[in-house]
Parts: C-alpha cells; structure tokens; sequence
C-alpha cells in the first residue's frame, strides 16, 4: 500500500468518526443541555451566585423622568367646556433602589428583602427646575373629599361645599413642580386635621416615598425551580391581595421587574407584580432588538392588559364594587388609594377608548412614547432596556351640593405620567457580550465537529480524484512491444538497421544523407 493510499484511508477513517460523532452530539443536544443545566444552577438569588451581587445594587443608572399636564382653560372647563392641557417636562431624577435586610429564609429557597428608593434631580436631563417652574393642575385633595362626600346626604354635601369654600377650596390650584411632586402643607387639608388629628396636612404626588420603600418582599430564589427565580412570595405578609373583587385579580403574579428566569422563549408570558399599580400584569412578547450589541427579546403588556371586561372578562374582577367598570385602558385604584377617585392608565391614554383621549385636548398618544416595554436578554432573563410608563389621573365630575361642580363634564383628568428608565452600562454589556460568546461556542461545538468532519470529507474527494487521475495517466503512457525481427523492405521504402520502439517512421533519406550516416 502506497503513502498516498494510507493518507486517504486515514482521512476517511477520521472524517466518519467526526461525523458520527457530531451528528449524534447535535441530534443528543448534550452540549446545550449542560449549558443550559449549568444555567439554572448560576442563575439565583444564593451569596454564591454571581447575580446576587446585581439584585441587591443593580448597576445601571435608573432615571424618573416625570411630565405635567398644564392646565390651560381652567374657566371653559368649569363652564361645561373640555379641558385643554400642554405637557411640560422631563424633570428628570437619577432613582438609587439598593435592597436592604437581605434575609435567606427556608433553607434558602426564599429570600427576604426591602428595597428603598431614592431619588436625587439630574438637571441635565431636565426642560426646567421643578423648584421654580409652576403648574396648574387638579386639586386633588379638594376632589377627593367632594368624592368621599358622595356617598352622604345632599344636606351634608351642602354644609361641607360651605365650609370648603370658606377655606378658599378651588377644582384647581396653581403650585411648583416640586410642591405637586414632593409635597407641600396644603391649607385645606391644615384645616381639617384640626378636626381629624391622624390626617396629614400634607400633600404631594411622592409625598413621603422618597427614600421609603413600597413594601416588605419575600422572593423564591430559584434553588428549587429555575422557572420560580425572582418570582413574589409574599408582600407585606400577604401572598394574594384582597382589594379586587375576584381570586384571580388579587394574585401576587411574577417577580418585581428586575429579575426574569433563564431561558426565556416567545412563547411565554411574563408576569410583574406593580405595587404602585395595586396588581399583576403580563407582559408578551413583541420582537428582537439588539442593545449594545446584545441580542434580546422586546416584551409589552398587550391590549388586553386594561381592555374592558366585555372584551376580556378576565379583567372582570378590577371593577369595585363588583360591575363598577371603567372602558378600555384605564384602571380605576381608588381601593388602594384610601378612596381616593385615582385611575392609572399608559400615558396619553395610548391603548385607551379614544372617548378618553378625545375628552381632553391636547393630548397624542403614540407607541414611541408612552408604551410600557422590557428588553430581556433570553439566555439569562437579565433585563438589557427596561421603560416602564404610566399615567396618573383622576376622575372629576358634577357633584350634587358643590355649586363649582354644576356645569361639569365627567372626565378622567390627566395629572402627569412618569418615564421610568434603565439601560445596562458599558461594562456589564462588556462582561454580558464575553459571557454569552462563550455559551454560544460551548453550545454550538458538535457543529463545529461536524463542520471539520465535512471539511475531511471535501479533503478526501479530493485526494481520491488526485489518485484516479495519476492512475489513468500512467496506463496511458506504458511502452509497447520491442520486435526481434527486422521489417521487411518495401519496394518503395530503403532498408533500415535495427528495431524501434513507439517511434514514427523517419521520412525516406538521399543516398548522401545515408552515406554520411
């Protein structure tokens, strides 16, 4: 056997193991399920994960960008007229939420946590400052207490209108950005905790929720079940609220939005508890994107998040009292707002009844502004982008017994909405990118065999051909047959001395030639 025969041998040899092992590597998926066991095992909430350091300080920088809607016709909405409003805005605040009393309970299956917030104004993401800029807006305290008066006779309606008015109250006031936002003593309310000593005399849309926290969580930690990492145990001791008027609408659904399970496909729904919402919702998926060079997934909360419960039952059960209902895209939470007529909604009522934009001017939803949405890289659940946006609002109507309110148009007035954002820094997206290159090569390395058992195989085509081709060459040019006989002479053709071998006739010589020969 020649050198050449042994090195296609050996080729082929090599090129069927590497093929067959590939092929059964791919077709076990033994490479990705490993990576992907390993991945659940990383990713928890446990001191020897290495994402427990970036739950208790996440790295990126979380902005609250809050907008204002002005009122600018306050007299032609007090006459029967609709309300026209200019946003004004961004005051933006750089928001630092560490969690705090990190407590591993059941065998470390469940973690305890609290999770401040505070919140420190960025004057350079910022239209104005909130210390100085005004706004005329609804006032709410004086709203709230029309509303609560409701409920009672039209005698004593009309003996708390008497006394409101003799305190200056107003459906409108006019105060600072920073007063509306973060509280101010409102003489209304002064008045009134001399009756009610347990009332706060002050009032402000994040009246005392800077550096507070929205309530004590209890998490699962993933140890037991990957698909349970980050998700709400309980909150504030409850494991299902009981403010909502069915079983389904006062689950405790999903984790907080900062962390998601490993894996995550299109398929599924994602699920986050708001607390300042007062309930769950789901998020679905809506495209790729790409972040820094990372690969994620885009989740949004459908329409059918705030649709009418004649389009989607199931949201049934957030009206209160039980077919108490508001239209699409608004969420009516006076039961968690000590009664107060308070309705959330995406911002410009973007995926609300047009009856609801349309009833105040000024307003333009659209999809790049104000939709809700989370880019989560699917290997690792991390949320790469995250805007969160929602709108507050209140309901103001005519009430029976208020002289100011006679001549109003029911209408859920808009108050502000805030932009909540946050992108993964530079060296996170650095260490994400490195991270998820080196799955990507572990799980895709029986390709990789099968791409060098394929490049052999090229290899030993081309050997075989080489071979032939040298073979047919060789029979080809094979000497033939030497005669011992010398040819006979021919009349025409002089005598020649000797044999030949392959060769042409030589053309016929003069006698000269010959002689010199």
């Amino acid at each position: 056997m020649t050198r050449r025969s042994c090195c296609i041998y050996a080729t082929a040899i090599v090129c069927a193991h590497l093929l067959i092992l590939g092929i059964a590597l791919v077709v076990a998926q033994v490479f990705q399920t490993m990576i992907h066991s390993r991945l659940k095992k990383e990713i928890t909430l446990t001191e020897k994960s290495q994402m427990f350091e970036a739950w208790k300080n996440p790295p990126p920088p979380v902005y609250m960008e809050y907008y204002f809607f002005n009122v600018t016709n306050p007299e032609v909405f007090l006459a029967g007229g609709k309300a026209a409003v200019t946003q004004i805005g961004p005051y933006t605040y750089r928001e630092y939420r560490p969690r705090e009393n990190v407590t591993f309970l059941e065998n470390g299956t469940m973690v305890y946590a609290v999770n401040p917030k505070t919140f420190v104004f960025v004057p350079e993401k910022s239209a104005g400052d909130p210390e100085v800029d005004l706004v005329r807006t609804v006032n709410i305290p004086f709203v709230a207490i029309m509303n609560e008066m409701n409920s009672y006779s039209f005698v004593v309606r009309t003996g708390i209108s008497f006394f409101l008015n003799s305190l200056g109250g107003e459906v409108f006031m006019t105060r600072t950005v920073h007063e509306v936002l973060w509280g101010f003593k409102h003489p209304l309310l002064t008045r009134l905790r001399a009756l009610k000593p347990d009332m706060d005399e002050y009032f402000g849309l994040m009246w005392k929720k800077n550096g507070t926290h929205e309530g004590e969580f209890v998490f699962h930690t993933g140890e037991e079940n990957y698909l349970d990492y980050g998700k709400i145990d309980t909150w504030n001791n409850m494991s299902k609220m009981s403010w909502w008027s069915s079983d389904q609408s006062n689950m405790i659904n999903g984790t907080d939005g900062a962390v998601f399970h490993p894996l995550i496909n299109r398929n599924e729904l994602l699920y986050i508890f708001a607390a300042d919402l007062c309930r769950s919702i789901h998020l679905a998926y809506v495209k790729d994107v790409e972040v820094k060079g990372i690969q994620a997934y885009r989740f949004a909360p459908p329409n059918d998040v705030l649709m009418n419960p004649k389009e989607n039952p199931t949201n049934a059960g957030f009206c209160v009292p039980a077919g108490d209902c508001l239209g699409t895209g608004v969420l009516k939470v006076s039961v968690c707002r000590q009664g107060a007529p308070i309705v959330v909604s995406f911002p410009h009522f973007y995926q609300a009844d047009p009856k609801y934009i349309n009833g105040v001017e000024g307003l333009s939803p659209n999809k790049e502004e104000h939709e809700t949405y989370l880019d989560l890289q699917p290997t690792t659940g991390v949320p790469i982008r995250a805007c969160k946006r929602a709108q507050l609002n209140i309901i103001v109507k005519r009430v029976q017994g208020f002289p100011k309110t006679r001549l109003i148009n029911e209408v859920i007035f808009p108050i502000m909405f805030v932009n909540e954002t946050a992108t993964v820094d530079d060296e996170s997206a650095s260490q994400m990118r490195t991270m998820l290159l080196i799955v990507t090569l572990v799980s895709n390395f029986p390709l990789l065999i099968v791409g060098m058992g394929i490049i052999l195989l090229l290899v030993l085509v081309v050997l075989f051909c080489r071979n032939r081709q040298k073979k047919t060459v060789k029979d080809d040019t094979a000497y033939t047959q030497v005669s011992d006989k010398p040819d006979e002479p021919s009349a025409n053709q002089p005598t020649r001395n000797g044999s030949y071998i392959a060769m042409s006739p030589v053309d016929a010589m003069s006698p000269a030639e010959a002689q010199r020969c």
